[in-house]
C-alpha cells in the first residue's frame, strides 16, 4: 500500500497533461474516479486500453477512425467531390455534429508558421493535393480558424489550388443572435466586409 500515493501522484500528473485540466481539476477528477471504481474507473481503463490498440489517423483525410480509412471517407454516398479543409480532428468533429456537410474532409494537422518551422510538408497539404484528381475533386472548402495562422494557411491554399478547382472559405462575421455590442472589432470588420444584398 506504500506505493499507492505515488502511483495516485502519477495519475494526477497525467491527467493533468490533458487541454482544459490543470492540476487541481486533474485531482478532483482522480479522486471521483476511485470513489467510483467499479462504475467509471474500471469502464474507463478497460476502453483507453481498447482505443490505445485499435485508434489510428485516416491514410486517407486524418481523421481518426478504427481502420485504415475512416469511415467518412469509405462512403461512397460522401464522394461527391466537395472537401472541407480543417486545421484538426477536433474541426472535423466540430462540422460533422452540424450534420450539414455531406462531402469528404482533409485534417491538415495544423497551421503553417514559419516561426516553428511548420511549413507545408509538415501539414498534409502534399496529400491534399494529390487528392483533387482521383477523387473527382471540383471544390474545396477552406474551414479553417479566422487566426492569423488560419488565414496564412487558407491563403497559401487557395494560391496552390488556384485553376485546379474551385475554392470556397466559410462565411465570417456576426454570428446569428449576437449582439454588435458583445462582438470584438475583428469581427465586426470582417462581417462589414462581408456583406451581402438584402
Amino acid at each position: 500500500m506504500a506505493d499507492a500515493p505515488r502511483d495516485i501522484e502519477a495519475l494526477i500528473e497525467i491527467m493533468a497533461r490533458l487541454p482544459g485540466l490543470g492540476p487541481r481539476s486533474a485531482r478532483r477528477a482522480v479522486l471521483q474516479l476511485i470513489k467510483k471504481r467499479g462504475a467509471l474507473m474500471r469502464p474507463l481503463a478497460e476502453t483507453m486500453a481498447r482505443v490505445a490498440e485499435t485508434a489510428r489517423e485516416c491514410l486517407n483525410c486524418g481523421n481518426i477512425g478504427t481502420a485504415d480509412l475512416c469511415p467518412i471517407c469509405s462512403d461512397d454516398r460522401r464522394a461527391n467531390g466537395l472537401i472541407c479543409v480543417v486545421e484538426d480532428v477536433a474541426d472535423l468533429w466540430a462540422m460533422e455534429r452540424s450534420g450539414v456537410f455531406k462531402g469528404r474532409y482533409h485534417v491538415l494537422g495544423g497551421t503553417l508558421s514559419a516561426l516553428d518551422s511548420i511549413g507545408p510538408e509538415e501539414l498534409r497539404i502534399p496529400r491534399l493535393l494529390s487528392r483533387l484528381e482521383p477523387e473527382g475533386v471540383t471544390e474545396v472548402i477552406l474551414a479553417l480558424n479566422a487566426s492569423i495562422a488560419g488565414l496564412t494557411t487558407a491563403h497559401y491554399l487557395a494560391a496552390q489550388l488556384e485553376g485546379r478547382v474551385s475554392v470556397t472559405t466559410l462565411a465570417q462575421g456576426v454570428p446569428i443572435g449576437g449582439e454588435l455590442d458583445y462582438l470584438d472589432d475583428g469581427t465586426i470588420t470582417t462581417a462589414l466586409n462581408a456583406r451581402k444584398p438584402v
